[in-house]
């Protein structure tokens, strides 16, 4: 079963490094097969034998604090739940006409309603967000990083923990792991 793996906060300054080669490694040491890495963000595909994704990152969590010095969530899909993200992409429109200020952020839990809602409520800028099942769908029309919707932001109205990636990286994830 192929599985895709997205790091949350790694090589984005002193803290929590890990190259893209140690990572791979370090999924092989741990029996997961074809371990492939993309962009230097912390975005891995493999194949594991068909366990479930929460226990998969429950597995990375734990073993990459002991291996690698490694204290980060992991966000786990399966390539079936990976290509149904994509389907339910809410904004189809801005994906092709700028993929870069549209993020999927994968989330540990799906949020209730009234937190989304909340969420949408505290937005003072023209962002957009959407959720679906454990993703949260954001577009940025006037960029990421100055917009006020921060991942702090979301998180805190949301109630879980969460990663962003723009568009353009859900599609070469999606390529690397056909449903």
């Amino acid at each position: 079963m192929i599985h895709i793996a997205l790091l949350r906060a790694v090589n984005l300054g002193p803290h929590n490094a890990v190259a893209m080669a140690d990572l791979r490694d370090f999924l092989a040491r741990l029996g997961l097969a074809d371990p492939r890495t993309i962009l230097q963000s912390g975005n891995a595909v493999f194949q594991s034998a068909k366990r479930a994704p929460a226990a998969v990152e429950r597995l990375l969590e734990t073993e990459a604090a002991k291996q690698l010095g490694l204290q980060t969530d992991f966000f786990v899909r399966t390539a079936r739940e990976w290509g149904a993200l994509v389907a339910a992409n809410p904004f189809p429109e801005e994906a092709e006409r700028d993929p870069a200020h549209l993020v999927v952020m994968c989330l540990k839990a799906a949020p209730e309603a009234k937190a989304v809602a909340a969420l949408q409520a505290s937005i003072t800028g023209r962002e957009v967000v959407r959720a679906v099942g454990r993703q949260a769908y954001l577009v940025y029309p006037d960029g990421i990083g100055r917009s006020r919707l921060t991942n702090a932001a979301i998180e805190k109205n949301l109630g879980t923990r969460g990663t962003g990636r723009n568009w353009n990286t859900v599609r070469k994830l999606a390529a690397l792991a056909p449903d």
